[in-house]
């Protein structure tokens, strides 16, 4: 190694010129250590800044200020929602039509009723309900998608494609399409099994179990084909079974597709609507979207303050596992779009 590498020397213009000292080092890195001193000399001389004159207004506006003003207005255009309905819970007078962004008297009333009064305003027990319903059927729903997944990925069978098609086919039917068939089913059902029948928590999860098998199982597969073949054979060449492959292997590494797919068939289902509505009918069992309902029932005595608190409650939760888990989240998204 050359002597200049292991004890570099930093030279200084005596006039304090960058420019002169630049070429002091050059020069001295030239006499000590050749071609390879005058690399190393260039490489590790600071050159200054070039300052760019401030642009003008119109030109910022033209080149980068567009940018900021469309992001500003998205920002505005997606908090205000926000900002009302908390507005509207914090707001003395339980009604919107003196309901302000700001408002004039604040108040925490509406926070204090749905817990002071469980037995005319039951929301902890339609919050347990929602988030009963929607663990439960957002974990058998990635289970039962994961294995459909692998089955697709893996396995070459005769109507794989046939198979795997349909599947995203179905999804395009809107599924308030078989809301008749849906509740005839259940009724059906529950003339011989009443545990599963209308109006219990069971049915409901049962009827959300089919609702987006499909398009979940496309996701994962897309993200079980990045995983390398060769980990199956090594793994058959020790002796594992496909259910061993299966869940010590490739689970595992799809474990950030899947906690993708369940948080999005959670949020899915912790606001549905319209299949709770049909199947549910008592209101100890009703979820959280349709027992709020009951609060707008009443054309001039609607609990407009009372629902926005209730709405904030449920949804805080929700709020903070995506920010915290928001990078985990979109990592999943990606990850099964690149094959390789």
């Amino acid at each position: 190694m050359a002597a200049s590498d292991q004890n570099p020397i930093e030279y200084l213009s005596p006039d304090g010129d960058p420019d002169s000292a630049l070429e002091t080092r050059v020069d001295a890195a030239a006499k000590t250590g050749g071609q390879r001193g005058m690399s190393f000399a260039w490489r590790k001389a600071k050159e200054p800044k070039p300052k760019y004159p401030p642009l003008k207004p119109k030109m910022w506006l033209k080149t980068v200020g567009w940018r900021h003003l469309i992001a500003i207005l998205a920002v505005i255009f997606s908090l205000y929602p926000v900002m009302y309905i908390v507005s509207s819970s914090l707001n003395s007078q339980d009604n919107l039509s003196g309901a302000t962004l700001i408002p004039t008297e604040f108040s925490l009333d509406s926070y204090k009723e749905f817990f002071s009064n469980p037995e005319l305003t039951p929301f902890v027990t339609w919050l347990r309900n929602t988030w009963i319903v929607s663990l439960a059927a957002a974990t058998m729903n990635v289970a039962l998608a994961a294995m459909a997944a692998y089955a697709f990925s893996r396995f070459r069978f005769r109507g794989r494609r046939t198979g795997l098609l349909a599947l995203l086919l179905v999804q395009i039917f809107p599924q308030f399409l078989a809301f008749v068939a849906i509740l005839l089913i259940v009724i059906n059902i529950g003339n011989v099994f009443p545990a599963i029948g209308l109006d219990t928590l069971a049915a409901l999860t049962l009827v959300y179990l089919g609702g987006a098998i499909g398009f979940n199982t496309f996701l994962i597969k897309g993200f079980m084909d990045s995983v390398p073949t060769s980990l199956d054979e090594s793994a058959r060449v020790d002796g594992a079974g496909v259910g061993v492959i299966f869940w010590r292997i490739i689970l595992p590494l799809a474990r950030p597709a899947l906690a993708v797919i369940f948080m999005i068939s959670f949020l899915t289902l912790f606001g549905e609507f319209l299949l709770a509505r049909t199947l549910l009918s008592s209101t100890d069992n009703f979820t959280l979207a349709v027992g709020l309902q009951l609060f707008t029932n009443a054309d001039y005595g609607a609990k407009w303050g009372l629902l926005s608190a209730s709405v904030i409650v449920a949804a805080l939760p929700i709020v903070l596992t995506f920010l915290f888990a928001q990078r985990a989240i979109v990592s999943g998204l990606t990850g099964g779009a690149v094959k390789g």
